[in-house]
C-alpha cells in the first residue's frame, strides 16, 4: 500500500504517468503553491498509517511496486500529482460497505418501534435486536477505521468515541439489561440515563456525517448532524415526548439509509481526497523539509522563466 501511494505522489515525466513501472527511483518535482498546507480539513476513507518514506537533506527517493496493468487518470494535488490504485478502490468500497451495514442494521433494529407487537417480523427482530445493533456498531467502526481525514487528531477522536460507546454498550447490556431480562435497545428506551453509556458511539456517527456534509454538501448528512444529537438529548433530558422522538427516529433512519446509499454513486476519487497531502504528512520531518525546498526551488525557476 505504501509503495503504491508513494508511486503516485511523486512526478514522473508526463508520458510515464499513465502506467507505473514495478519499481523506480524518483526526485520530487511538484507544482508548488505558496501555501503548501491544505486548507481543507476533511476527506474520507483510506488510512495513511502504513506509509513509509526515506529521505536525505537534498533529495527524496521512492520505490513503487505497482500493478502496471492498472491505469487511472492523474490528478494534481497540493503536493503533486496522484492517481487511484486498486488498494484505494478496495478501501473506499469497504468504507462505504461499513456505512451501508450500519444504516441497514440500525434501521432493522429501530423498526420494532413501528411494527405491531403481535407481528411475526417484529417478534423475530426483537429476539435478535442486539445482534443487529452489534452489526451496526461494527459497520460504523469499519468506516471510522478507513475514514480519510487530513487532521489525524480529529480521526482519532471519532475512533475513541466509537470505542467508548462500544464499551459502554457492552457494559450496559451485561450489567443492566440482561439482569432485567431486556435487550439493550429496550433498556435504553426505558432508562434514558443509559444514553450516557451508548451515546459516544452515536457521537462518532454524528462526526462522520458532519464531515461528509461539510466535504460534499450532502443535505441528508447535514440534517443528520442535527437530528442524531437532538433525539439522544431529547430522550436523555425527557424534554421530548414519545411522538416527537418516534418521528425524528424514523427520519433519522430514512436519511441514514439514503446517505449510505448515495455514497456508492460518488466518484472513488472524491472519497480519497487529495492523496498527496497524506503522503506528505507521512514523510519524516527531514523528508518534508527536503520536499518543500524542492518545491520552492521549482517555483523560483518557474518565476524566472
Amino acid at each position: 500500500m505504501a509503495s503504491r501511494l508513494l508511486s503516485t505522489a511523486f512526478v514522473l515525466p508526463p508520458t510515464t504517468l499513465g502506467c507505473q513501472p514495478k519499481s523506480f527511483s524518483c526526485q520530487p518535482a511538484y507544482q508548488f503553491t505558496s501555501n503548501p498546507q491544505p486548507r481543507v480539513l476533511y476527506s474520507s476513507s483510506l488510512s495513511p498509517s502504513s506509509l513509509r518514506a526515506s529521505s536525505t537533506k537534498k533529495s527524496v527517493k521512492c520505490q513503487a511496486a505497482g500493478d502496471s496493468s492498472f491505469n487511472s487518470p492523474v490528478y494534481q494535488g497540493v503536493y503533486g500529482p496522484w492517481s487511484v490504485d486498486s488498494s484505494d478502490i478496495r478501501e473506499v468500497v469497504l468504507y462505504r460497505s461499513g456505512l451501508v451495514t450500519a444504516a441497514v442494521s440500525f434501521l432493522v433494529a429501530s423498526s420494532t418501534a413501528y411494527l405491531p407487537d403481535d407481528y411475526l417480523l417484529s417478534t423475530v427482530i426483537k429476539q435478535h435486536v442486539d445482534l443487529f445493533y452489534a452489526l451496526g456498531a461494527g459497520g460504523l467502526g469499519l468506516s471510522l477505521l478507513l475514514i480519510h481525514i487530513y487532521v489525524t487528531e480529529i480521526k482519532r477522536t471519532l475512533q475513541a468515541l466509537w470505542a467508548l460507546g462500544v464499551v459502554g454498550s457492552i457494559a450496559t447490556y451485561i450489567c443492566l439489561a440482561q439482569p432485567a431480562g431486556q435487550n439493550l435497545i429496550q433498556y435504553v428506551v426505558e432508562n434514558p440515563t443509559a444514553v450516557w453509556f451508548v451515546g459516544p458511539l452515536f457521537a462518532a456517527l454524528t462526526g462522520l456525517v458532519f464531515k461528509e456534509g461539510l466535504c460534499y454538501g450532502k443535505l441528508e448528512a447535514g440534517v443528520l448532524t442535527f437530528i442524531i444529537p437532538s433525539v439522544l438529548l431529547g430522550h436523555l433530558t425527557g424534554l421530548m415526548d414519545d411522538g416527537v422522538k418516534s418521528t425524528l427516529l424514523g427520519v433519522w433512519m430514512a436519511l441514514f439509509v439514503v446517505f449510505a446509499g448515495r455514497k456508492f454513486t460518488q466518484p472513488i476519487k472524491d472519497d480519497i481526497g487529495d492523496k498527496s497531502v497524506f503522503i506528505f504528512n507521512a514523510l519524516p520531518e527531514d523528508g518534508k523539509k527536503a520536499l518543500v525546498e524542492k518545491l520552492n526551488q521549482q517555483k523560483y525557476s518557474q518565476d524566472l522563466n
